[in-house]
């Protein structure tokens, strides 16, 4: 009986070891991103992408200053599950050869009255200066993200799999 040749083997994992080049590249896309693309679910379940600024606050955990009046915020409120995309492609080249970083956890909601609102602020405006326009708006308020899942994309063939201590993050 002829074997079919359609039939998809099973091949070795793309993933490879974490290590501390990865590592490194991948906490270097968090540092060096502005924006990200932020995904959230909605009511009906279904993801919704935004684009979302993005930073980092004094403790290396990515935040985003968002406004209640958002989609993506009230998304955020009911279902915190969330995932970040970081990395920009290159001015050269295929864009799927340049490095990007996915980030899943959950989404925390600051309101402005938080011990770290100030603190939080002042690391902000470092990455951002034009968010002092509407940092202070009553809608605007932080969102730190809680990671619990990496994955990097360093370029063709580099696939890892990252936990919040590869990031320098706390679980």
């Amino acid at each position: 009986m002829p074997s079919d040749t359609n039939t998809p083997t099973k091949s070795a994992s793309p993933i490879r070891p974490t290590d501390d080049e990865a590592r490194a590249l991948a906490r270097q896309l968090m540092q060096d991103a502005r924006f990200a693309a932020l995904a959230t679910l909605t009511d009906a379940g279904y993801p919704m992408q935004s684009r979302v600024a993005f930073g980092l606050d004094a403790d290396g955990a990515p935040i985003s200053l968002v406004s209640t009046l958002a989609a993506h915020t009230q998304a955020m409120a009911v279902r915190p599950q969330i995932s970040l995309l970081v990395g920009e492609p290159g001015a050269k080249g295929d864009p799927l050869t340049h490095p990007r970083l996915s980030l899943n956890g959950t989404a925390e909601i600051l309101h402005n009255a938080c011990t770290a609102h100030d603190e939080m602020a002042a690391q902000y405006l470092r990455s951002h200066p034009k968010a002092k326009l509407y940092i202070g708006f009553g809608d605007f308020h932080f969102v730190r993200f809680q990671i619990s899942e990496a994955f990097l994309n360093g370029g063709f063939g580099k696939a890892y799999t990252l936990r919040p201590a590869d990031l320098g993050l706390s679980a």
